[in-house]
Parts: C-alpha cells; structure tokens; sequence
C-alpha cells in the first residue's frame, strides 16, 4: 500500500492554495455518498457540540466558521447566531458553499487566507463586524496547518475575537502513522475508496491536533482554556464498516486573556 500511497500524493500541487482551490473545484457532489471525504451529510457531529456553542459563546456576536468549505457547518451554526461567515482559502469552495446555502439569509461567505497577515482586519472590515468582535468556530483546519502557520491563523483569530468572542475548535486527533490513517478510513491492499484517494491525490497530507498541538498554538499565557475533551470526527460513509467513518479527534473552547 505504501508505493501507491507515494505515488498518489506526489501529484498534489505543493503550494497549498492551489491545492484546495483545485480540489474544489473538482467536486461536483456533495453530502452522505458524495465525493468530500470529510462530509458525513449528516448534523449529528454538528449536534454534539451544540452545548458547549451555547454554554461558552456569546449568541449575540456573529460566528465565523473558518475553512467552511462548502459550508455545511456555517448553515447549521446560523441556527444558532444572528450571522454565519463562513471563510475559506479556496474561492472554488466559497462558491460552491454560497450556491448549496441559497435561501439561508443570515450566511455570507469570502474567500480569504486566515493565515496572511492582515486577514482578520480585513474581514472585520468587508463584514463590518462590531468591535466586540465574533465568535470563531473551526472544525477540521489546524490539523492540515504546519506549526507557523497555526500560529498565523491564531493571531488573526485573536483580533477577530476582540472583547466579547471565543473560539471553539474540533480537530481531527489520529495518532497512527499515515498507513494506519488511510486503513482506518477504509482503504486496503486491493482498493481506496474514491473519496479518500481523491483527498490523497489532490491535497497536503494532514498531521494530527490534540492538547499538546493546542497548548502550542494557543499558549496559556495568552489564552484561556474553557473546555476541552476527546470528539469523533465523522466523515463520508463510503465504506459500509462500521467504525470507520468516525475519526479519533479533539475540541476545544478558548479564548484570550484579556
């Protein structure tokens, strides 16, 4: 498996931008059977952060679901809060997310770079977001992040906070090798199903984000920690087996010291 492997990732592009905005603009479905391999078409994930959502960010303040992709996370989190944002790097992705969120009047969405320098303010400033800040949720971007550029990403969600917001972050948390990862979500010596090979073809290969991973980007002395705990990340059943489209993962609540 792991020659295959090799070979399909080399023919991800190396700059990452490229690669999620060609990725995206690749899929034609979306939801349960469709082609994004962490899209399980159903809100049953999405259920189950719904108490600390309420319990630790304020309702008033808007939320920005970070790398929404095609914002499945933004439409449910607009049921929750006044605005839903819903921002990812990959103008392909926001397109897509704008077209499947028709009809939902309090979403908006933008194609920006949470890591570049400047972002946040930019965002405050197209979305003329309140001075107390917004809430942040990401579910499934650190993890695909090399060290710096969380930190990157952190300080702009630091500035999107400003006085009143919290970030909540759920983050895929699988501590295997990268064979023990593709094997846990169905591939095998004979086949890979078509949604994970196309991730692997298409994008960088992803790390892992736990508590040490967070203590690191979100260090102690800047930041608060509310709650944290172990989660299962659920993604697209395209196996049938059971247990092998839930993803060992990690969340957290934080938010800054002020």
């Amino acid at each position: 498996m792991i020659p295959k492997l090799v070979r399909l990732s080399r023919s991800a592009p190396k700059d990452r931008h490229a690669a999620w905005d060609r990725y995206w603009a690749g899929i034609t479905a979306t939801g349960r059977g469709g082609e994004v391999l962490w899209d399980s078409g159903s809100n049953h994930e999405f259920q189950g952060y719904q108490d600390s959502l309420l319990r630790y960010l304020d309702p008033a303040l808007p939320v920005v679901d970070t790398g929404c992709g095609h914002g499945s996370f933004t439409r449910a989190l607009a049921g929750i809060f006044p605005r839903a944002i819903g921002v990812d790097v990959s103008p392909h992705a926001v397109a897509r997310a704008r077209a499947e969120s028709a009809g939902t009047g309090n979403t908006a969405f933008a194609a920006r770079d949470m890591t570049a320098e400047g972002a946040a303010g930019e965002l405050a400033e197209s979305f003329q977001l309140d001075p107390d800040g917004a809430n942040v949720f990401i579910r499934g971007v650190l993890h695909v992040l090399d060290p710096a550029h969380q930190t990157a990403m952190v300080e702009n969600l630091r500035i999107l906070v400003g006085r009143r917001g919290t970030v909540f972050m759920a983050e895929t948390n699988f501590q295997g090798n990268p064979v023990e990862y593709v094997t846990h979500l169905g591939a095998t010596t004979r086949s890979i199903p078509a949604p994970l090979e196309l991730a692997i073809r298409g994008l960088p290969m992803p790390g892992h984000f736990g508590p040490e991973e967070r203590e690191r980007a979100f260090p102690a002395s800047a930041w608060e920690l509310l709650e944290d705990g172990h989660v299962a990340i659920e993604t697209n059943p395209v196996t049938g087996v059971p247990g092998q489209d839930r993803v060992p993962g990690y969340y957290a609540v934080v938010r800054p010291r002020r």
